[in-house]
């Protein structure tokens, strides 16, 4: 809003004083008029991750790209915070995430990714300007896709 974008938070749990109750048919109209849609607080019900919400509502507002900004460059075959000799992955396939057991999202969220040809590029929240780069389309962090 800062940045003069009509902005909107919605949410599957209760709170009317900082989001608007999550409606699909409410969401999409907002993203119809321009506005930015923020999803916030998972999907409301437990045993579901913030990944699976994700790719959930991207699903279902049927969006090209899922976004996932986290605390490194992306996809790692191995954790680089723990291991120095990790190595970093470009591109890859929802399979090789799965049959790798590449923790970067959980396996539900993926699988339903995959289900869903939802592609999703992992980056680093923390670089400045990512976020920029990203939306504009530049080559950051890791595209997993089919």
């Amino acid at each position: 809003e800062k940045k003069g974008l009509d902005t909107r938070v919605e949410t599957a749990i209760s709170m009317h004083e900082v989001a608007e109750p999550y409606i699909l048919r409410r969401a999409v109209r907002h993203l119809k008029k321009k506005r930015v849609v923020i999803f916030a607080a998972g999907t409301g019900s437990p045993y579901f991750t913030t990944d699976t919400a994700a790719v959930l509502r991207a699903q279902e507002i049927h969006a090209d790209i899922l976004l996932k900004a986290t605390k490194v460059d992306g996809l790692y075959d191995c954790d680089p915070v723990t291991n120095s000799n990790s190595k970093f992955i470009k591109e890859t396939s929802y399979m090789e995430v799965i049959s790798k057991q590449l923790n970067v999202m959980d396996m539900t969220a993926i699988s339903l990714a995959m289900d869903n040809k939802l592609p999703l590029v992992i980056f680093n929240l923390k670089q400045e300007g990512n976020i920029t780069k990203v939306i504009q389309g530049e080559d950051i962090g890791t595209l997993i896709k089919s």
